[in-house]
């Protein structure tokens, strides 16, 4: 007998989307950004105050912030009275980091490409601090559930994978010479292993 998929599922989907947007507008930013070089700047210099990829950032990352934010909310739902205490616990910490992240990155992108030290660019790097923090302890609260729980062990594994991309990046920008500071740079970011939808 087939499952019916009910707008929960379908609502998790969103999820792609937001993939999907956030990738065209790392991809595509840089065209009209001249000189920059992924290879040695943050993809946050693509998005800066006064970036002249800025617009074209805003256009092609529209879905991202909306459909990530649908998504872990549907997850937050769908997961309500199932699973483990530890895994739903680490699944609403990292909700809980999706809206610091859209939130606090909306309201404070870099003033400038790198860091000017305004307070615009100070509190990027305290979002920036709460969303690592958050990232780290969801994550490991979701492997560990996963450890625990055979019915988890997904989540746990694609916990496990994001936090390991996460820690090489943060790693490699303190070992890597600075033309290559780039690449880590987007290694780490969590963005690309947001969607643990199942």
């Amino acid at each position: 007998m087939i499952k019916k998929k009910s707008l929960l599922n379908y609502c998790g989907l969103l999820g792609v989307a937001a993939f999907l947007s956030y990738t065209a507008a790392v991809v595509f930013s840089p065209l009209a950004y001249p000189g920059y070089n992924w290879m040695a700047q943050a993809v946050s210099d693509l998005s800066a105050s006064n970036a002249p990829s800025l617009r074209l950032w805003n256009q092609l990352s529209s879905l991202y912030n909306v459909c990530t934010l649908v998504c872990a909310m549907m997850v937050c739902v769908g997961i309500q009275g199932k699973k483990t205490r530890l895994l739903r616990t680490g699944i609403y910490l990292f909700t809980i980091m999706e809206w610091v992240s859209a939130v606090g990155f909306s309201m404070f992108p870099l003033s400038d490409s790198g860091y000017a030290g305004t307070f615009q660019d100070k509190m990027h790097i305290f979002s920036t601090v709460i969303v690592v923090l958050l990232s780290i302890v969801s994550l490991v609260l979701i492997i560990i559930a996963g450890v625990k729980d055979k019915s988890s062990r997904s989540y746990g594994i694609f916990a496990a994978i994001a936090l390991g991309m996460m820690m090489v990046g943060a790693m490699g920008m303190n070992i890597v010479p600075k033309e290559y500071f780039g690449i880590v740079d987007q290694i780490r970011n969590p963005v690309a292993f947001k969607r643990m939808y199942k």
